[in-house]
């Protein structure tokens, strides 16, 4: 035959290849995904995922609904790994199968840990979510059997907060690869040459994200090309809506009444990045003021902190400003351009009065010079070059790099402001904070996440731990002009050391327990709890550049045991917070552990919450399992991060791969390429 021939055959085999791994299940949920173990290729949970969100004000109530299908001959055991906003109250889960509803009940977690596996033993189909990170979750789907589809819907609010004028709807889509390194971090050499790398050594692997091991012996799919998730928003803001866009997806938009509907321009996308939803609302001034709401156990109140009036920005404190750039294998291409653009603009928007470093980490930490050096043009052009030098590769030891931004002098009468540019991809937040609250003194942090998929979780941690603010580029959208505009937009904060003078109300249990800083085009958001009816004055205190400043608000607590629209979520939202706080005292070590998991469990019970000690169990009362055959494990596949290369993807990460649409017709010359090499070393065979 002619190697033309066998070229067409090979794409054709390919083609069909791709086709029968993509065949359509009759009820069209998703397209056949398989895995491969060591008994040969095993079939897996498919997946359909939409998103209904009503925005009310400056919150949101989000329905997910979750799908899942078993297209093979046998049970199956499903457990999908999947992300949500990390400051997501998760209040409620119903689950659907074949004509019953079952409404969840939330227990401790080893509770509902046995009770989920007591239906598994009995045939009864069940649903359990666990949660990993606040941002992170597993939904476990027991006895999923063929042609009997089962729907998990879970009910979630969350706050849509007020960043640079505009506000911000972020829903998570799929959870990215984790680091994680080795424990102990070397001491950081310094060097008197401003371009002269300084390193810091350290060792790297990888490890699953969860907290229990993958699959064993199954090596999930290179690719999940299914368009499988679906979203509507509808905004009703109180006010006209001025703009309403998204620079992560396409979207349609639509008119009805007093309110704004979004949704994906082509219906469902890939699940391969996060979407971020932002509008402003027209004749919108944000002022300072509270919201209250009442219940039979106590009220709850939320109080608003808009920026005061400012005095001549001419009076800045001068800054240390400390870069940290990552410079992993996760940030090759894009993300390292879209970092090296940021640093470019960041670098020409220094004040002649400011001082400056610059970082880098992977496997190890290297510094540009280990003393802040002054914003002299000769001093910039160098730090330019330093950067412009920098490639990524290894592993993420963020916390080496954390240490060694601290351990320099700060040059005096500044402020220092440490900037990370990273994407966050790291499994131990925990060592990452407990390293910033020992270290952070009164330096402020500002986190700007690199991706369309970043850990934002630790990334706000970071910046609430240093009173700073957390922001986030698209590499694949128009990355640098968002870069340079963040870069030369190195807000300093307006009002700083803020704290509340209740003033002899009954008010208690304030959240967060820190309180961030206050920047132009931003708010604050303060919740507390107070018992018993009540008016009265509570004082907003803080330094508006080193000066004291106070601001007055009037409250009226109360007494009304009906909630109103826009109150009825406060109680969620303040014990979500509340609970983030205590995990933060948890990872950072600051305080009794099997205390604040108490503390902790105890508020996901009584505000029936989804919590690291909480979870959500729903068992059907019919059997559907009656074959006698155990449901074998199978993990739903999830979508690689787009923009992110494989090396961030090394064997053993728990999770399948999604190239990107584009890379289909490379896989299939891929084997194409390798049935002719086959077939070459058949002819030569055959000639021997």
């Amino acid at each position: 035959m002619k190697p033309t021939f066998f070229f067409c055959l090979s794409v054709a085999f390919g083609m069909a290849l791709a086709t029968a791994t993509l065949a359509r299940t009759p009820d069209d949920l998703a397209g056949r995904v398989v895995g491969t173990n060591e008994e040969g290729q095993v079939e897996l949970p498919l997946l359909r995922a939409h998103y209904d969100v009503d925005i009310q004000g400056d919150m949101a109530t989000v329905t997910l609904t979750q799908t899942f299908a078993n297209p093979s001959d046998l049970p199956m055991r499903a457990e999908y790994l999947f992300p949500l906003n990390q400051r997501a109250a998760v209040y409620a889960m119903e689950m659907d199968v074949g004509d019953e509803v079952v409404r969840a009940v939330i227990q401790k977690k080893a509770e509902a840990e046995q009770t989920f596996a007591e239906a598994e033993r009995d045939g009864k189909a069940a649903a359990l979510l666990t949660q990993h990170r606040p941002n992170m979750f597993t939904q476990s789907i027991a006895n999923l059997m063929p042609g009997l589809p089962v729907t998990v819907r879970l009910s979630y609010v969350q706050p849509v907060p007020l960043l640079d004028g505009d506000y911000e709807l972020v829903v998570p889509m799929v959870v990215g690869p984790r680091y994680k390194g080795a424990p102990e971090p070397d001491t950081a050499m310094a060097s008197a040459d401003p371009e002269a790398p300084v390193t810091v050594s350290g060792g790297w692997s990888i490890a699953p994200v969860p907290d229990q091991p993958p699959v064993a012996g199954l090596s999930l799919p290179d690719r999940v090309a299914e368009d499988r998730v679906s979203m509507e928003v509808r905004l009703d803001g109180g006010l006209p809506i001025e703009r309403i866009y998204s620079d992560t997806h396409e979207i349609a938009l639509t008119e009805d009444g007093e309110a704004t509907e979004a949704r994906f321009a082509k219906g469902r996308e890939i699940d391969n990045a996060d979407f971020v939803l932002r509008y402003r609302l027209g004749g919108d001034t944000v002022t300072t003021g509270a919201l209250t709401h009442a219940s039979p156990d106590g009220g709850y109140v939320s109080l608003m902190i808009a920026p005061p009036e400012m005095p001549d920005p001419g009076l800045a404190t001068p800054r240390e400003l400390v870069f940290v750039l990552d410079t992993s294998g996760s940030m090759s291409g894009a993300p390292m351009m879209a970092s090296k653009r940021f640093m470019k603009a960041a670098l020409e928007g220094l004040r002649d009065q400011d001082y400056f470093r610059i970082l880098q980490f992977s496997d190890v930490t290297g510094q540009m010079a280990a003393a802040s050096l002054p914003a002299t043009p000769n001093n910039r052009d160098a730090g330019l070059r330093f950067v412009n030098r920098l490639s990524p590769a290894g592993g993420t030891e963020i916390d080496r790099a954390i240490n060694t931004a601290f351990d320099a002098t700060q040059p005096d009468g500044t402020m220092r402001i440490v900037v990370f540019l990273s994407d966050g991809y790291i499994g131990d937040e925990a060592t990452v904070l407990h390293s910033i609250r020992q270290r952070i003194g009164d330096a402020r942090i500002y986190a700007f996440g690199v991706g369309t998929s970043v850990n934002r979780y630790l990334l706000e941690a970071m910046a609430d731990e240093g009173r700073g603010y957390a922001r986030y580029v698209d590499p694949t959208a128009d990355a640098f002009e968002v870069a340079e505009t963040m870069a030369r937009d190195l807000k300093t904060p307006l009002l700083t050391d803020i704290e509340i003078d209740w003033g002899g109300l009954p008010v208690t249990d304030m959240v967060p327990a820190r309180i961030p800083d206050l920047f132009a085009g931003g708010s604050v958001r303060v919740l507390a709890r107070y018992d018993g009816a009540a008016t009265g004055e509570a004082t907003v205190k803080g330094q508006v550049r080193g000066a004291d400043a106070s601001l007055p608000v009037t409250l009226d607590l109360a007494t009304a045991a009906t909630p109103d629209e826009d109150s009825k979520a406060l109680p969620l939202v303040w014990a979500r917070t509340r609970i983030a706080d205590l995990e933060r005292a948890y990872a950072v070590r600051d305080g009794k552990p099997k205390r604040l998991e108490a503390q902790i469990t105890e508020l996901g019970l009584h505000h029936s919450l989804q919590t690291r000690y909480t979870s959500f169990v729903a068992v059907s009362e019919a059997v559907v399992n009656d074959t006698g055959l155990p449901g074998q494990r199978r993990e739903v596949a999830h979508a690689q991060v787009k923009g992110v290369g494989a090396q961030a993807y090394p064997s053993g990460f728990s999770g399948s791969s999604t190239p990107e649409p584009q890379t289909w017709l490379g896989l299939l010359v891929l084997a194409a390429l390798a049935l002719l090499r086959l077939q070459h070393g058949w002819s030569r065979r055959q000639r021997a």
